[in-house]
Formats: structure tokens, C-alpha cells, sequence
């Protein structure tokens, strides 16, 4: 018996985007530098009023130089270094020291809307960390066994649901744990966990993961994994690991910050030493262009070109269901040389799988081998089941089946045939029953054999029916995602397999690949990582890929692998599809020249501005522009890879 509770609502759907509070605080802070500066101005040149102009102009101060002082300060004295947030406070009251305080506040007012538009533009790449936790709902309708013995349904929070759980999952609500259904079929939505815009269908036996969406049909689901374990759970890590590790620009970029704020402090004084007695300025003219210098001198470009890139295209890979779990892995696959791939679970789907049926008539073949195997567990024999459901072939019934240890299955056929025996296994069994196979059934037997199928002879009596080859199928468009990697610059691929040389071969001529190597130990593959031609990638999706996973300078596995070889990698394919690898490279290669681009500019501009800003032609609110323009315009030029498709 079975009682039903009233169930939660389904979890809210959190907007695209939502304006956090340090957002909302730098906006406001922006607008009232912007307010103060207006007033400043219309006191100085409209009202003519010097408490309207100071009021204002103190306002701009307070509110542009306030929080960027209280950054200076903190990296000063806590963090032990400089940063350009000092210069540019020490530049706006430079300015105002020599009678130029509107010049300060249109600085200060820059400044910070820079820094806006930066917490903006970076908060749209990081985004992608709320979106997937909001993807968990609140909890699910759970059923139990109560206290009485009797079946309870009943809404459980995210934490109390607990493995062997059953969920009843009604049609739009979201999966609440990683589980496996039990009664019912559906199609779920998959897209947000791994980039799959078709539905997929699900019947018993089929996995579901959390925070995908049942669309059509009602289903009971036992839990596999509680939820801090679930794929969310761990997709949800990863783009926060991601998130923490720099790439080698980024590290070099925050380690030379400090000594080049360093320089660019200690110059000023020696410009104004320059101007002043060098060339006899006055005392206003030279510190009024030792102000400006250290405006445009200041590396706000150089420091956010690389991460706004790397993280606009960490999301823009997430989005298509590729993870980097940081930006030096996205940074390491754009020079990537070679690319080494496992066989089993990777190439293939590690799944046995009817490949070859000859006979006369190959339905009835099927339908007989599949009546006999259905008294099997073996994975061959389940391989011949799940192919006659697929052609929608009825499996002939069959008597008294009896398995043959070494050799096969064997039963009675029904009515008419009572006496007949049936059977189906290696040569072995068809020479127990008396069977000859003709020469055009020994060609196929030996074709099927070096190619590496596991045969099944199907007969019945003397006779045989057919000839089956039943082998782990190639993953679905293989063939067209190895010639994408090619297409994206990668110059060599080879499969690495522990599998037999004739297997390999097979296998490598189908997919494309004209290098492999065979009969691999996980010592043999880890030796060959070290001999490839690199930078080198290795995929994979097991346990014994994990050790070449972490020697190759990029360990790249498949979500449907097993989690010590998720961990060993640093990219996660999260829709199993090795068609994405080849944009990823792209994707990353573009990423890297529009890190070089960013770079480039911005040192340009530097190396420009800041001796015309020495020689007087260019005056401090040019300068600010010029230097804030160029913080603004790497910051978009990064932007530009969220709109990339893998």
C-alpha cells in the first residue's frame, strides 16, 4: 500500500543574470563620482560657485577614491605589494595638489567605472558557478519504507536523500540525485549538464543525473550517489577548481604587477626632477606631467588581458559541456601536438554490441540466438538480446536451456520441433552438436576472428543458421571527431590499447587513425606519453588511463569514465562527445592570440602615451582615457569568446 504526502513545489529557475551586492555597490559608487564631478564642473564653469564645485568634486573623491584607496592599502599592508589602485589614487590627488582637481575627479570617475564594467564583464564568465547550483532543486518526492512496514511518500530536502532512495520524478521536474530508473520511461533534458540539445530517452536500467529535466513522463528512480557526490555536485567543483588556478601568462602577469607599480612609482618623482630642473619647467607644469605619466604608465590592461580572456572562454567551453578545471589546462591545449587517445570507453563505448550477422536469413537466426541467449547474463548474450529488441525481432521460446560451461547455451525448441536441439556458442559446441560449417561460413568465422569479434555460431540439430560478430562498438560520429581534432591544427593522433594487435588495428583503421600501438601495459602507455612528439593529450576513461593521464602535459577525460580518471585529468568532456575536443582547440588556440592581442595593445599604448604624456602632448584627462579605454577594451575583446560555439 501506498500513501501519498503533499509535494514541494519545483525549485525556482534563476534568472540568466542576476546583479550581485558588490555589483550594485560599485554602480552606485560609479554614479555618485559621476554626480560629484557634474557638480563640480557646473560650480566651476556654469555656477561659478565654489562650494557647488568643492562639494561636488569632494563628493567625486570620496566616492571614487574611497574604494580604490581601501584596495591600495589592503595589498600594501596586508598583501605586501603594490598595485595600480595606488597609483591611480595617488595620481587623482596629485592632480588636485596643483589646483587640477577636475582633472582628479574625471580620473576617479573613469577609474571606477572601469572597474565596474570590469566586475560586470568578469561576472558574466563567472556566472556559470551560480547557474549550475541553481540547477539543484530544493529536494524530491522520495518514497520509503515507514515505520509500519508500509511504502510513504514523501519531500525530502537536497541533503536527507539517501542512496537506494526511491524518487518519483513527475513530468518538468528537475532530478534532485544522480540514480537509475526502476519503473517507467521518459525523456530528460540533459542540456545543462552536458551540452546535449536533444532529449534523451530513459527506461529501466537507464541513469539519470542530477539537475537534468524529465519532460514527458512520470518515473521512479532509485539513488545512486547522495547529492554531494552527484555529477552536479562534482561539475559544480570543478568549475569552481577552474576558477582558482591561473594559466603561465596569468602568473607571470600577477608576479611582475607589483615591481612594475614599483617602477612606475619611483619614475615620478624622477620625471618631475627631469622636467623641473632638466628642462626648467615650473613646479605646477612638471608635477601636473608626472601625474599623467603615472596615469598612463599604470598596468591596469596588462593585468586583466589575460584572465578576462581565459575565463571567457572556460565558459564559453562550459556552455557546450567542456571543462577546463583551470586556465592553464585551457592554455596548454592550444599548443597541444599530439593527441593520444585510449580505446575502450573512449574510441568505443565499451559496450558489447551486434556487429555482423551472417546467415541465409538473419532475422531468424537473430531470433533464435537472441530466445536462447535470453537465459544468459553473459555480456555477448546480452549484446544479441539488446539487438533483437532494437530490430524488433520476437525471440523464439525455447525449453530447458542449459548452459555449456566454455562452449555456450543449448535448448529444446518448442511444438513440432520438441526433440530438436538448439544451440548457440564457440566451434566448440557447433562440433558437439555435430555441425559442419560450409567454406563461405569458415571465411566469415576467420574474418570475424582477426578483426577481433567475439563469434557466436547459431544452429539447431546438424545445422547452422548463422554466424554472429558481436564486438564493443566505436562511439557514434568517432570517425568525423578525429578528423575535426585534424582539422583544428592538431598534427598527430595515435591510439594507445592494452587491447590484441588485430583489435587495434581494426579499430584504429575504422576510426581513421593510422598510428597505434597494442597489447599496452599502463607502464607501456606511460613510457610512450614520454616519447610522442609534445605537448601531448592524453584521453581516457579508466582506471588504468589515470597514470598517462597525469604524465601528459594534458590529461583529457570522458564523463562517463570512472572518477580517479576525472580527477587524474584536466579537462572533462561531460557529453562524452570527442567531436567537441577538436573546437575546444580552437576555441583555446583563438584564446591565446587574443592574449597576445590584449597584451600587445595594451604595453602599445604604454610605450606610446607615456613619453608624449612626459613631453607635455598629452594632457591628464587624454591620458585617462587612454588608459582607461584600453582596460575597457581588453576586457571586451575577451568578452567577444563567450559568443563561441564548440
Amino acid at each position: 500500500m501506498t500513501t501519498t504526502l503533499p509535494t514541494h513545489p519545483p525549485a525556482r529557475v534563476a534568472p540568466r543574470f542576476v546583479l550581485t551586492r558588490e555589483l550594485k555597490s560599485a554602480i552606485l559608487l560609479t554614479a555618485l563620482t559621476l554626480l560629484g564631478l557634474l557638480l563640480g564642473l557646473a560650480g566651476q564653469y556654469l555656477l561659478q560657485n565654489e562650494y557647488v564645485r568643492w562639494g561636488g568634486y569632494l563628493m567625486a573623491y570620496l566616492a571614487g577614491g574611497i574604494p580604490a584607496g581601501r584596495e591600495a592599502l589592503h595589498s600594501l599592508f596586508v598583501e605586501r605589494k603594490l598595485d595600480v589602485d595606488l597609483l591611480m589614487v595617488l595620481a587623482a590627488l596629485g592632480a588636485a595638489s596643483i589646483g587640477q582637481a577636475a582633472d582628479g575627479a574625471i580620473l576617479l570617475f573613469l577609474f571606477s567605472l572601469s572597474n565596474t564594467l570590469q566586475d560586470w564583464a568578469m561576472g558574466r564568465t563567472k556566472n556559470a558557478i551560480q547557474a549550475l547550483m541553481d540547477l539543484n532543486p530544493e529536494g524530491a518526492t522520495v518514497r520509503r519504507e515507514g515505520p509500519d512496514g508500509k511504502s510513504v511518500e514523501k519531500w525530502c530536502e537536497l541533503g536527507d536523500i539517501r542512496i537506494g532512495d526511491i524518487l518519483v520524478v513527475k513530468p518538468g521536474e528537475r532530478i534532485a540525485a544522480d540514480a537509475r530508473v526502476v519503473k517507467g520511461t521518459t525523456s530528460v533534458d540533459e542540456s545543462p549538464i552536458t551540452g546535449e540539445s536533444v532529449p534523451i530517452d530513459k527506461t529501466t536500467g537507464s541513469e539519470l543525473a542530477s539537475g537534468t529535466v524529465n519532460l514527458n513522463g512520470s518515473v521512479e528512480a532509485e539513488v545512486t550517489r547522495p547529492a554531494g557526490e552527484s555529477t552536479l555536485a562534482r561539475l559544480v567543483g570543478l568549475m569552481e577548481e577552474a576558477q582558482t588556478q591561473k594559466s603561465k601568462t596569468e602568473h607571470i602577469t600577477e608576479k611582475y604587477e607589483s615591481p612594475y607599480a614599483m617602477i612606475v612609482l619611483l619614475c615620478v618623482p624622477l620625471v618631475y626632477a627631469l622636467l623641473r630642473y632638466g628642462f626648467r619647467l615650473d613646479v605646477d607644469a612638471s608635477w601636473y606631467r608626472a601625474m599623467t605619466f603615472m596615469v598612463v604608465a599604470s598596468p591596469c590592461a596588462v593585468v586583466i588581458s589575460t584572465p578576462a580572456v581565459m575565463l571567457s572562454a572556460m565558459a564559453a567551453a562550459a556552455r557546450a559541456g567542456v571543462l577546463f578545471k583551470s586556465s592553464a589546462a585551457l592554455d596548454t591545449l592550444a599548443g597541444v601536438n599530439t593527441v593520444a587517445f585510449d580505446k575502450t570507453g573512449t574510441l568505443t563505448q565499451a559496450r558489447m554490441t551486434l556487429t555482423h550477422t551472417v546467415a541465409d536469413d538473419p532475422r531468424a537466426a537473430l531470433a533464435l540466438a537472441a530466445g536462447l541467449e535470453l537465459h544468459s547474463e553473459h555480456p555477448i548474450a546480452q549484446a544479441i538480446v539488446q539487438a533483437a529488441q532494437e530490430q524488433q525481432v520476437t525471440p523464439v521460446t525455447v525449453h530447458e536451456a542449459q548452459a555449456i560451461p566454455g562452449h555456450g547455451i543449448e535448448a529444446r525448441l518448442p511444438g513440432d520441433g520438441l526433440s530438436q536441439l538448439a544451440w548457440a556458442g564457440n566451434l566448440r559446441l557447433a562440433q558437439r552438436a555435430g555441425a559442419q560449417l560450409t567454406p563461405e561460413q569458415e571465411v566469415a568465422l576467420n574474418q570475424l576472428s582477426r578483426e577481433g569479434s567475439s563469434t557466436v555460431i547459431v544452429g539447431a540439430g546438424s545445422r547452422v543458421l548463422g554466424i554472429m560478430g558481436v564486438a564493443d562498438a566505436l562511439r557514434p560520429h568517432i570517425r568525423e571527431a578525429l578528423n575535426t581534432l585534424q582539422g583544428s591544427g592538431v598534427a598527430h593522433r595515435v591510439m594507445l590499447t592494452g587491447d590484441k594487435q588485430e583489435v587495434a588495428h581494426t579499430v584504429a583503421h575504422e576510426v581513421g587513425l593510422t598510428e597505434y600501438r597494442a597489447e599496452l601495459l599502463p607502464e607501456d602507455k606511460l613510457r610512450i606519453i614520454g616519447e610522442l612528439p609534445g605537448p601531448v593529450a592524453m584521453v581516457g576513461d579508466g582506471v588504468n588511463d589515470a597514470p598517462a593521464l597525469a604524465r601528459a602535459d594534458l590529461g583529457v577525460a570522458v564523463a562517463s569514465g570512472t572518477d580517479v580518471a576525472i580527477e587524474s585529468a584536466d579537462v572533462v568532456l561531460m557529453q562524452n562527445d570527442l567531436g567537441k575536443l577538436g573546437g575546444a582547440v580552437k576555441l583555446a588556440r583563438e584564446a591565446r592570440r587574443t592574449v597576445l592581442i590584449n597584451l600587445a595593445f595594451a604595453f602599445s599604448v604604454i610605450a606610446v602615451v607615456a613619453p608624449l604624456a612626459v613631453m607635455g602632448k598629452v594632457p591628464l584627462p587624454l591620458g585617462v582615457i587612454a588608459h582607461e579605454g584600453g582596460t575597457v577594451f581588453v576586457v571586451f575583446m575577451g568578452l567577444r569568446l563567450l559568443t563561441r560555439r564548440l
